[in-house]
Order: structure tokens, then sequence, then C-alpha cells
């Protein structure tokens, strides 16, 4: 019996009707009052391509977001739309639950490949497709492998808002509503660049956050029980783009394979070339037990994998699923978006980039005080806003400028620049674009930046 085709509705640039106002309005009665992006960022979006997106009312922004880093080649790349093409005519299902097909299969080797010691030590998890999912399944596979219950995270940590996740998730707000977090879940300072949580600073601040690691683990009377693992991130992104000191980091992979303490590095916002190196843990030159990856690991659609040290997969079938383990147009995407990201070097052309993009903002700090520091790696690049007029502390730090930084935010959206606040009080301006973002764009970047500055009432000094 033959039945109606249902109608599919096509969409195009020309087909909305509406106003950003309208569409954000309509927005708010359709969703949830957690909604934030749009709070910071008032537009709907009708196309993007690369580095750029277009609102309904025709206006262009730079975009220095890329869906929170997701995006490492930018909006549209053609090569990721032919992967998705691909898959649709090939006659693939799109849905796989934890079965296996040639595409999959291809992605899995291709991702082991990448890791430490081209992968022969670890295998993949395919959890559910969010970076939250598979920090909970790392959690679980600790304690499951170490017979401990334990965790030990840092301050200005960033892993997800699911249960486990957002217990071992250092910022506050969150949590104020949320009662009975994971249990016996141990906060340590995590070294800061300018804000040194000892009031130390420099070297010094570094080697003793490293001691005081150190004998939290040793100390048989530090009241704190032996962890089943250390989790952290090598960059935190969240947290104001905020980089491990190398020999820190070392010293931490050093103390917890003496004590047998899986060392879980969340990699979901730094992997995958961002920070100028494949992932941001190579800079020190270390192997974590458990690898955490999402976001770009999915070539901009929803993925996520841990790469397990073998010796710790210690998981029985089963006890760990999720239904969207087996997103088909995700591995095509994540395979092109690694093997472009692989074979045409990006990260060594991203460590550049970065550099330069550094030193441009250090110029326009002189002139700029307001621009207190500037941190990261590769294009992970954060400026901490500050009060230059105030008196700064002991280690010369001016205090930190909240609401100058959320003016600039929004003085860049009104220049056609889109970037994210993050760290303390979100008083840091993140930079996370394509990692194929051209010189002349980030050369635009610097232009509207200064724009925005001057429009926010800043006088230039010198």
């Amino acid at each position: 019996m033959m039945t109606d085709k249902v109608r599919i509705e096509t969409l195009d640039a020309t087909s909305f009707q509406g106003n950003n106002d309208q569409f954000l309005a309509r927005q708010a009665k359709f969703e949830s009052n957690v909604r934030s992006y749009p709070r910071k960022l008032p537009l709907a979006i009708a196309k993007a391509n690369g580095v750029w997106i277009t609102d309904v009312e025709n206006k262009d922004y730079l975009d220095c977001l890329a869906g929170a880093g997701t995006l490492a080649l930018g909006h549209n790349h053609p090569d990721i739309l032919q992967s998705i093409q691909n898959v649709i005519s090939s006659g693939l299902p799109l849905h796989t639950l934890d079965l296996t097909t040639p595409l999959k299969d291809q992605f899995s080797e291709y991702l082991l490949s990448l890791l430490p010691n081209q992968g022969k030590d670890y295998c993949l998890q395919f959890t559910g497709p969010t970076g939250a999912d598979a920090v909970e399944a790392a959690l679980k596979l600790a304690k499951k492998t170490t017979g401990r219950n334990s965790v030990i995270s840092f301050s200005g940590g960033y892993h997800g808002m699911t249960h486990g996740a957002l217990s071992v998730t250092g910022n506050l707000g969150p949590k104020e509503a949320t009662s009975g977090m994971m249990t016996e879940v141990q906060f340590m300072p995590y070294p800061h660049l300018y804000r040194c949580p000892l009031g130390i600073g420099g070297q010094a601040g570094i080697d003793a956050l490293g001691y005081y690691f150190e004998n939290l683990i040793n100390d048989v009377e530090s009241g704190v029980r032996k962890p089943a693992a250390v989790i952290l991130e090598a960059v935190q992104g969240e947290g104001g783009v905020n980089p491990a000191p190398v020999e820190w980091l070392q010293r931490i992979r050093k103390v917890t394979q003496e004590h047998g303490i899986l060392l879980i590095i969340d990699e979901v916002q730094a992997g995958f070339a961002r920070t100028g190196k494949l992932f941001a843990f190579e800079h020190a030159g270390i192997e974590p037990d458990i690898i955490v990856m999402s976001k770009a690991v999915g070539g901009g659609l929803p993925l996520a994998v841990l790469g397990i040290k073998k010796e710790f997969d210690t998981w029985s079938p089963g006890h760990h699923s999720g239904t969207f383990r087996g997103n088909q147009l995700a591995m095509a995407t994540g395979l092109t978006t690694l093997k472009i990201l692989k074979e045409q070097d990006i990260a060594g052309q991203v460590a550049v980039k970065g550099e330069w993009l550094k030193a441009q903002l250090s110029q326009l700090q002189k002139r700029f005080p307001q621009i207190g520091h500037i941190r990261g790696l590769g294009l992970m690049v954060g400026m901490e806003i500050v009060k230059p007029q105030q008196p700064t502390d002991h280690l010369g730090c001016h205090p930190a400028d909240p609401e100058l930084a959320v003016l600039l935010q929004k003085k860049c959206f009104d220049a056609g620049l889109i970037l994210e606040r993050g760290g303390r009080h979100g008083c840091v301006l993140r930079l996370l674009p394509s990692l194929l973002i051209s010189q002349v764009e980030l050369t635009l970047f610097l232009e509207k930046f200064e724009q925005a500055l001057l429009s926010a009432g800043l006088q230039p000094q010198g």
C-alpha cells in the first residue's frame, strides 16, 4: 500500500523571517532558563563558513569560540561536509550502539595511532557522546581498577556538569543547589602563572606546589586516603586558560606512578592540536593512564572516547554503556579531522600562530594596561582583565576587573567578534578559534579587539 510522503523541509539563509531579538524571544519561550550563551552572545545564526558566522540580520562575526573548541577546522569545512555525505550515501547505519562497522574500524585504528607510542599500550572506550560522560567512565574505571574510592582534582579545573564530573570541577556556582556530591574528592591548588595560589609566585611557587602534592601522598598523617585517580587538565580552559608548568606535571606523573594512582588527563578542550601539540600533555612528555577525548575528536559532531592503558582496562562487559556510542557520522567527520590535523601538521602551524598572536597581544598590553596577563599555548589563549588604577598585591598583580571583562565581551560582539570569558569571576577573555584561522584573520581579530577596547572607553597609554 502506498503512503503519502512526509514533506521534507529545506532551509537556506533566505528562508528565515525575523531579527535577532525576535528569535531570542522565541528561544526564551521555548527553552529552559539554563541557556547561557545567548545571554552573552545575543544572536540567531543563519549560516557559517570557516571562521565566520552570519546572523539572521546578515551581520558577519569573526568566530573565536568555534563551538567552545569543538570546530577544529572551523564551520562547514568542505571535507567535513563531504564525509557526512559519503556516509549518508553509503548505506551505513547512522546508529550502531557499540557494534562495529568498517568506518568505526578505520576511525579506531587512526585515533589509536595518535596516542603515545602509536597507541600500542592503549585501547579505546566509546562512551556517551559528551566529555562529561567520558569523565564519568574514567572515574568509575579508576575506582574499579584500584579498589579505592577517593579522587584528587584541582582548583580551577572543569570536567563537566554531570554528577561525578561536577564533583571534580572547581567552579562552585553549579554546586550551590546540588547536594550529595561524589564523596572523597580532595581538591588541591593548581599552579597559576599570574596569581600563585600559595602567594609565592615564579619558579618557587611551582616547586612548592609540586612538593605539596608529593608530600600529601606520602604523608601517613595527611588525613587523605590514597586516591584511585588524579584528574586534571594540562591546560585549564574554563578555569582561565592556565597551562600546567612542565616540571609540575612531570612531578604529578612521577608520584602517581610510584603509588599506583591512575592519572586521568582531560583533553576535551585542549586536545587535537589546539595547544600546538596534538595533545596538551605532550608538552610535558608524559603518558597518562586514561585520556579523556571529546569536542574536536568528532569533527564537530557529538563523540567522546577514552584512551585507556590496556593494563587498566578492567571493565566487565556492559559495565559502562550508553545508547549513542556508535555515531557513524561523527566517526566519519572525526576521521577526516584527525587526518587533516596530522597529515598537514596543523599542530606545528598552530604553535607558530599562537606565539605570533601572543606577541601582538603583548604589544597591545603595553598600550592598554587593563590587559593584566596574557597566557596560553597555541590557539588556546587568555587575557586576564584587571584594574591597573588600583594597587598591586605583593606579587605585582592588579585586582581582577570582571565588570570590564563583561563590557569588553559585549563591545567585541558589537564589533563583530565572538569570544568567551572564563576564569575566576569571568575576568579572562578566551580565544578558541578554528585552528585553520589565517594570518589575515588573526590580524583582523587584533583590529576588532582594539576597536572594542576603545569603544569600552579605555585610553591607550604611551
